[in-house]
């Protein structure tokens, strides 16, 4: 039962129930005794349906939790009705370190406003290799100081609100060429060559009292011979806490991907990341087998009972340092509006833009198809379009929305052939294509047309397309 505060599962919003399907696994959750739980309330979820789940969790409970949630984009990359803020990658383009300290500060409002208190944010990966399919925009950029500094300023200003935040994917995943959902990938660094590039953010991230740091499941046999994930390294782990001297919460990446058992039980990985120096495991697909074989491996010594007291202990900290009563929520949208319009007014673009647009026809090519989970909607332009009163005319200036972002289990770093196939087509002729993508993505639009980079998928994107498109559609003089 006390291991099992060192678990914490994941809750999924479904469009037909909401989250009313797992109260079940809630209740049975708790009575195990797990620490807290991840949320995920992409597509859809409101905010008023996640302060309903997590206040029901706490009423249940009646003790202390971690309520955390991926929010690299965020509070409304999980819940409509929080602030949205673009990817890592493009806030970093702005050279704007208020809007990084904005954009940490605001999401761990929202966050608590709703009842989580544990971010997993910032990533502090480095965008190193152009084939890395997961990565890309969820980075900062590829230049270790500035990361690192980016990367200070998120965490600071996250932390200054009560919330607890998480530099991630440590060591580093920036480097691969797989993605970590689907197996095991390798980086084929020492330590040297790590030290003043990848691990650097991550010393800056410790610097600024990070309260917690996630692992990646990523081997790097030079560095430790054992070909491990770093979530089971002993020697990587160590790495962590005595030479970048971090003395928070260490979790893992959630142990649903393939990368976290590498050839093992989901079991016997769970163990040996514990022994190894994790604190909390992440999202196992088995929870009561987890747990038990975590107690069974204490019981007989497999586990060390001072590794088990390390991290019971760091599970406390973590508890007392952040809120667990809902605050008042703050939601930004205008904030985050004008940073996306900024990004479409100095971001990268090929060729020159349109001024004026006779009219509009909208075409779609969407990469994000495939991988674990349903993309978000690729339509939002045209909704936000005929909410203006613009309706789309056959003939009009033919405008291509490009779709490729990075995804979980997508296993690729650009478009695929049946995406680029269709790109092709569609450019001869095309008045625009708008990129909500990379920029390196840029280079892979076939020539013919002006590309403006927008980025990503996210509705606060495909918003400000919008807006983009209306204003080249007004009649001159007009008022806007």
């Amino acid at each position: 039962m006390r291991l099992a505060r060192l678990v914490l599962p994941a809750l999924r919003w479904r469009r037909e129930t909401g989250f009313h399907h797992e109260h079940e696994a809630i209740d049975a959750a708790l009575a195990l005794g797990v620490g807290g739980f991840i949320l995920f309330g992409v597509p859809g979820a409101r905010a008023d349906e996640v302060a309903a789940l997590t206040a029901r969790i706490r009423a249940r409970a009646g003790r202390p939790l971690l309520l955390g949630a991926d929010l690299e984009r965020g509070a409304g990359q999980q819940a409509r009705g929080l602030t949205p803020v673009p990817p890592p990658a493009a806030l970093a383009s702005l050279e704007d370190e208020a809007a990084i300290a904005w954009a940490g500060r605001v999401t761990a409002r929202d966050a608590l406003a709703v009842g989580l208190n544990w971010i997993f944010a910032p990533v502090a990966d480095l965008d190193l290799e152009p084939e890395n399919p997961i990565v890309q925009t969820r980075a900062f950029g590829a230049d270790p100081a500035r990361v690192g500094r980016q990367v200070a300023a998120w965490v600071a200003a996250c932390q200054a609100e009560g919330a607890l935040a998480c530099a991630k994917h440590y060591p580093g995943h920036g480097r691969t060429r797989h993605d970590s959902h689907d197996r095991l990938p390798t980086v084929d660094l020492p330590l040297a060559a790590l030290t003043t590039s990848d691990l650097v953010p991550f010393a800056s991230a410790v610097a600024a009292g990070v309260g917690s740091v996630m692992t990646s499941h990523v081997a790097f046999p030079r560095w430790d011979p054992a070909g491990v994930p770093a979530t089971r390294s002993p020697v990587i782990l160590g790495h962590l806490r005595e030479a970048l001297g971090f003395q928070g919460l260490v979790v893992t990446d959630a142990f649903i991907m393939s990368g976290a058992q590498a050839g093992i039980t989901e079991a016997a990985a769970a163990v040996a990341s514990i022994a190894a120096g994790c604190d909390i495991l992440l999202y196992p697909g088995d929870l009561a087998g987890t747990i038990a074989a975590l107690d069974r491996a204490a019981a007989d010594g497999t586990l060390p009972a001072d590794r088990v007291a390390g991290a019971m202990r760091r599970y406390g900290e973590a508890l007392a340092r952040v809120s667990h009563a809902p605050g008042t929520a703050e939601p930004d949208p205008a904030g985050a509006a004008a940073l996306a319009g900024r990004l479409l007014a100095r971001g990268a673009r090929r060729g020159e833009l349109p001024p004026r647009l006779a009219g509009v026809e909208l075409a779609v090519v969407d990469d994000d198809q495939g991988g674990w989970y349903a993309p978000g909607p690729s339509d939002i332009v045209r909704r936000a379009l005929a909410a203006r009163g613009i309706v789309e005319s056959h003939g009009g200036a033919r405008v291509v929305l490009a779709f490729a972002e990075p995804r979980a289990a997508k296993g690729r770093a650009g478009f695929g052939p049946e995406a680029w196939a269709r790109l092709a087509a569609l450019v001869p002729g095309a008045a625009l294509v708008v990129l909500f993508a990379h920029p390196r993505l840029l280079d892979q639009v076939p020539e013919g047309c002006p590309v403006l980079l927008a980025w990503h998928r996210q509705p606060l994107m495909q918003q400000a397309v919008a807006g983009w498109i209306a204003e080249r559609l007004a009649p001159v003089g007009a008022p806007r």
